[in-house]
């Protein structure tokens, strides 16, 4: 069955500039791009100062851009063609850009506030991530405002760079956009390699490759179409457990709790919450160990094991997600499990090449059995990193 492709990029910059000069009727000076992601195993542990391992996807968000003398900035998607925003850099600030447009034009804030001197702009916007997804289309955004940012005031973005732009992309997401997100988004899209996923350390505030292979099963991922948005509070109020768990076992974060340290906490939910993380640190950590190995086997039970705690301990799936999870594993797939913040979003299973299309359909097949439209589906085939054209 069809899978949603990511397009070719450069047909995408080609699109993206041709639609700039439609919008604006000028030349736009560079287009940034961005991965969006989905994250293999590590979920929720970015903010409580765990580990990850999130590959970058093939389907990017495009930002064409060029500068304005008069330092305000305008902003236009061909994804929500009736929705463009206008304003004055100078008065940007939290709670001041309403929707999408905050992840954009946050970023120019956070620049400017880490002593970029940062233009007005006009920004066209394009992309083929998924939106609403649990795919990070968000940092996406964010990540190839920034890189086209950085082209349009002439700053080279080395690797050291790279980094700092991650934490001021957090900034914009966490304070205009009002999204409490831990940075596993951002750190990806910015960092990541092809072929490879990368393992993320937020104690350490490290990262490195971890090779995948050439044998790898398939990710694919379903779309259940369940709107999914970080700023509506659910994941606001699981962080806020995590950080009173923390708070009461005297710690930092859940990074150096052990699941003997729970029955401390004296309240159930807080202690579901605090194993579900502590779990699923050490269910990262067998998972690196696994792809060492080449046990795929023992990677699809992390991602069962994985999928269980996110449902019942830390209660982000849905019954959609739980169907696709099912649907999938009982139809071949090595393991499956929701991805991103939950409360809707995808869900990624591990298959054999050969067995994509069958697993698909029956996913698919499964959707419609209850009445409900079946999941649109990508391939998710480890890519590299935000860049510019």
């Amino acid at each position: 069955m069809p899978h949603l492709p990511p397009g070719d990029p450069r047909d995408l910059v080609a699109a993206t500039r041709d639609a700039f000069r439609s919008t604006y009727a000028a030349e736009p000076l560079v287009v940034g791009h961005a991965p969006g992601r989905v994250n293999l195993i590590g979920e929720h542990t970015d903010y409580n100062g765990g580990l990850c391992l999130p590959v970058a996807l093939p389907h990017r968000t495009y930002v064409a851009a060029a500068p304005r003398d008069d330092g305000r900035v305008r902003i236009a998607s061909r994804q929500q063609p009736d929705d463009m925003w206008e304003g004055a850099l100078d008065e940007v600030g939290p709670g001041t850009v309403p929707g999408w447009a905050a992840y954009a034009v946050g970023v120019l804030w956070a620049l400017r506030g880490d002593g970029v001197d940062v233009p007005g702009a006009d920004l066209l916007v394009d992309s083929t991530v998924p939106l609403g997804a649990g795919l990070s289309s968000s940092a996406a955004l964010e990540c190839a405002v920034a890189l086209a940012a950085m082209t349009l005031v002439g700053e080279p973005v080395t690797a050291a760079r790279r980094r700092g732009l991650v934490t001021l992309c957090i900034r914009a997401e966490t304070e205009i956009a009002g999204a409490p997100t831990g940075g596993m988004d951002q750190t990806v899209s910015l960092l990541a390699a092809p072929d490879a996923a990368l393992l993320i350390d937020f104690t350490a505030g490290t990262s490195r490759d971890v090779p995948l292979g050439p044998d790898a099963p398939h990710v694919l991922v379903m779309d259940t179409g369940v709107s999914h948005a970080l700023n509506d509070g659910g994941y606001a109020s699981r962080r806020r457990d995590c950080e009173e768990a923390a708070r009461l076992l005297g710690l930092p974060t859940l990074r150096t709790a052990t699941e003997r340290d729970l029955s401390r906490l004296g309240e159930d939910r807080l202690e579901q919450r605090a194993r579900h993380v502590v779990t699923e640190i050490r269910r990262v950590s067998e998972t690196v160990d696994a792809l060492g190995e080449g046990d795929w086997g023992a990677v699809g039970r992390l991602f069962r094991e994985s999928h269980a705690s996110l449902r019942d301990d830390f209660e982000v799936s849905c019954a959609e997600l739980d169907l696709a999870v099912e649907a999938a594993v009982g139809a071949g797939a090595l393991g499956a499990r929701m991805t991103g913040g939950g409360f809707g979003g995808s869900a990624i299973a591990l298959v054999d090449a050969a067995d994509v299309d069958t697993v698909a359909a029956t996913v698919a097949d499964a959707f419609v059995t209850v009445g409900w439209t079946p999941p649109t589906t990508l391939v998710a085939t480890p890519s590299g990193p935000a860049d510019t054209d």
